[in-house]
């Protein structure tokens, strides 16, 4: 089955495809095929995620799967959420992954609450009008690490210390990260869902 993924972002592209394989499914960026991204002016995860799988099955014709995602730290009361790609942004800097962690990093400073979670929230549409999306989500708390640890994955991972591993997504091999990841547990749950309602 050829999915559209509502995204643009090679990070997600690279994890969804590998997290999304036992399914067998032709997963094809929204880009290829010459759809804009959609806007995403809801404030949570669930409402961006839908509206970016319309929009792509809309310019598609074609099943479509999104994902909004974000960092959500405690103390900065659950932000910066659904800002999470343009946290640097909200501070005069350049947005960027790198800028993100940086300012992180800065607004953390002294904080002794960094307690943080990381949160996924998959939605896959058959169609543009389809009355019951399937809808996955996954979670994990953990920290925010005080300097950069790690060089894989992508966004905060290098900050984002797990502590049944005492170490950040980015210090992980990456089948580990993909496995305990958010969105690697929205992915097993969506896997699941596609098996027994698409297939």
């Amino acid at each position: 089955m050829k999915i559209v993924l509502a995204s643009n972002n090679p990070g997600k592209l690279l994890e969804l495809q590998s997290m999304l394989a036992p399914l067998g499914l032709d997963l094809v960026r929204q880009s290829e095929l010459g759809i804009a991204e959609a806007e995403e002016p809801f404030r949570t995860f669930l409402e961006n995620a839908l509206a970016k799988a319309r929009h792509a099955a809309r310019h598609s014709g074609l099943p479509a799967i999104a994902d909004d995602a974000g960092l959500c730290v405690d103390a900065f009361g659950g932000r910066p959420g659904v800002d999470t790609a343009y946290y640097a942004t909200q501070f005069g800097v350049e947005k960027g992954d790198d800028n993100n962690v940086t300012v992180l990093l800065q607004q953390m400073s002294g904080v002794p609450n960094r307690r943080a979670a990381m949160v996924s929230t998959l939605v896959a549409v058959r169609h543009a009008d389809d009355p019951e999306p399937l809808v996955a989500v996954g979670r994990v708390v953990g920290e925010i690490a005080c300097e950069r640890r790690g060089s894989n994955g992508f966004g905060f991972d290098p900050v984002m210390l797990i502590p049944e591993f005492g170490k950040t997504f980015a210090e992980l091999p990456i089948e580990v990260k993909n496995a305990n990841s958010h969105r690697g547990r929205a992915a097993k749950a969506m896997r699941e869902l596609i098996r027994e309602r698409w297939v």
